[in-house]
């Protein structure tokens, strides 16, 4: 990883507090920290000293997740790892504004939101969506205000590229693309010995289809037939349809690519039809509220494993542990690697300037938790996949895939 230790040029001294047309003194000005004292190694950004006295440095950071609706719990694993991240450079003696907005994984909402995050609080970096859906129309957003936007988990690849293939200056993502975690689902099915699949998939949502129609393409490229390849809409709620092909089929694989919400409804239904076939799906499985004994047995593909041995990865579970007692799930782990990136990239560019931040972000090199970052052309990363079983009601690390 390359660490960036970036010389504090200046001092921090306190503004004058206007009273009755009185001033304070200003006290003994207090050198802010060279770095971030903490397992990723961000630092402090370079500022002068007018720049400092003057508080035009401080940068201002809205993190924009699903804190309502159907996958709320994704959008406060999302705030909650940002939030570390961001209060461990606060600790350091780095000001930075954070503008909290709901987004409730909707394109509209999303769209609402970040026009507001961007015109009337004036937020320069946005970190989020979680979903793709919502994630698409933020990047066209932030793409035309020339605001630098990071997703943490948003997986579709239309998040960071234009119509015409060219890539969005100013939008990246944290996460591996769909077309590898495709192929990872497909590739595990073969490994354990399936020769036909169903895949169920969410006509209406972006990271769904996407999902579906890559693990499709490479379950078949790979000798696996694909006899049932149904799509249902947002609101269904009864699958006998569905699943009534599914078992006259009699394949060996079921692929559930949704998120977790609505897999409980689908497996708990296959459960009632007595259906035999091992359960596969990608990240949108990893929820406290995934009802794992519905998917004993079942796989799925994630960004990251609590069970990694590296340094970085055993501080990060500890220290997100002890404060919000419970282990990081790969949208926490994912959204605070992404905002350390951020961070890093406003330091080394040592502006509060999208521009300049999007150069210094696109050529960056960073360890993470959830793995080693650096970014291709189309500002995605390229690292490995955990594969994690559910076994005994809870999840277990299984192995890592390599691109």
């Amino acid at each position: 990883m390359k660490r960036v230790m970036l010389a504090i040029l200046a001092v921090v001294t306190v503004m004058s507090v206007a009273l009755s047309g009185c001033s304070t003194p200003t006290p003994t000005p207090k050198p802010i920290p060279t770095a971030i004292p903490t397992n990723a190694g961000a630092v402090v950004p370079t500022a002068t000293a007018a720049e400092t006295a003057s508080g035009t440095f401080p940068v201002k950071i809205a993190i924009v997740v699903p804190l309502s609706g159907d996958v709320k719990t994704f959008g406060e694993s999302s705030r909650d790892g940002a939030m570390m991240a961001i209060e461990e450079a606060r600790a350091a003696g780095w000001p930075i504004e954070v503008v909290l907005a709901d987004s409730k994984c909707d394109a509209q909402e999303a769209s609402n939101a970040a026009n507001k995050v961007i015109s009337e609080d004036g937020a320069k970096y946005i970190i989020g969506e979680v979903c793709s859906s919502a994630s698409i129309p933020i990047s066209q957003i932030a793409e035309a205000q020339k605001v630098l936007q990071i997703s943490p988990t948003s997986t579709n690849p239309d998040v960071t590229i234009n119509e015409d293939g060219s890539t969005k200056q100013y939008v990246f993502r944290a996460c591996f693309l769909d077309p590898f975690q495709g192929e990872v689902m497909a590739a595990l099915a073969i490994e354990l010995g399936a020769k036909k699949g169903a895949i169920l998939f969410d006509v209406g949502n972006d990271y769904v289809k996407g999902l579906a129609e890559y693990a499709k393409a490479s379950f078949e490229a790979q000798g696996g037939e694909v006899p049932v390849y149904e799509a249902y809409s947002k609101d269904d709620s009864d699958f006998s349809g569905i699943l009534g092909k599914v078992a006259a089929a009699d394949v060996d694989v079921i692929f559930l690519p949704d998120y977790y919400n609505k897999n409980n409804l689908i497996a708990a239904q296959i459960k009632e039809k007595g259906i035999e076939a091992i359960l596969i799906g990608g990240d949108g499985w990893d929820s406290p509220e995934l009802q794992f004994e519905l998917f004993e047995g079942g796989y799925f593909s994630n960004h990251y494993s609590p069970a990694d041995p590296r340094p970085v990865v055993q501080d990060f579970v500890s220290a997100y542990e002890a404060k919000y007692g419970a282990v990081p799930d790969a949208l926490a782990t994912l959204a605070y690697d992404a905002a350390r990136i951020l961070l890093q990239s406003i330091a080394e560019a040592g502006v509060d300037d999208p521009t300049v931040v999007a150069e210094k972000m696109a050529a960056i090199e960073y360890e993470g938790v959830s793995g080693m970052i650096s970014y291709d052309e189309q500002h995605n990363p390229v690292k490995a996949a955990a594969i994690v079983k559910i076994e005994g009601g809870k999840q277990v690390f299984y192995k890592f895939v390599a691109p």
